[in-house]
């Protein structure tokens, strides 16, 4: 009687982190391009609830996997005509200074800000 009532607690709340965790937020890497002496421009897509504000970790790497430059972005709340899935999905360019000479670029991640 004991455990089935641990395991009622368990699920039970189990049930209601996974309901009222943050909204989800991903990222989706596009191109990189080398534009200057250290610098290098990444593209990227964000897909996130649309009067949500997310912030994304986009880095630079070396040919041996070493960071080489890092940034972080805001992207604000959008209205449905911008970007695809009736705003939900939005296209992003950022520029990010390096340290050295970078082969690719891209998201490392990206999460909610909570008002």
């Amino acid at each position: 009687m004991v455990v089935a009532v641990l395991l009622a607690a368990v699920a039970a709340v189990a049930a209601v982190a996974l309901t009222t965790g943050s909204p989800e937020v991903s990222s989706k890497d596009v191109g990189f391009a080398l534009i200057g002496d250290g610098r290098a421009s990444v593209d990227f897509e964000v897909t996130k609830d649309r009067a949500a504000t997310a912030q994304c970790a986009v880095q630079v790497l070396s040919e041996n996997y070493a960071v080489v430059g890092w940034t972080v972005v805001t992207i604000g709340p959008n209205s449905a005509d911008d970007g695809a899935n009736g705003g939900g999905t939005t296209a992003h360019r950022t520029d990010v200074r390096t340290d050295s000479p970078g082969v690719s670029g891209g998201v490392n991640a990206c999460w909610i800000v909570e008002d």
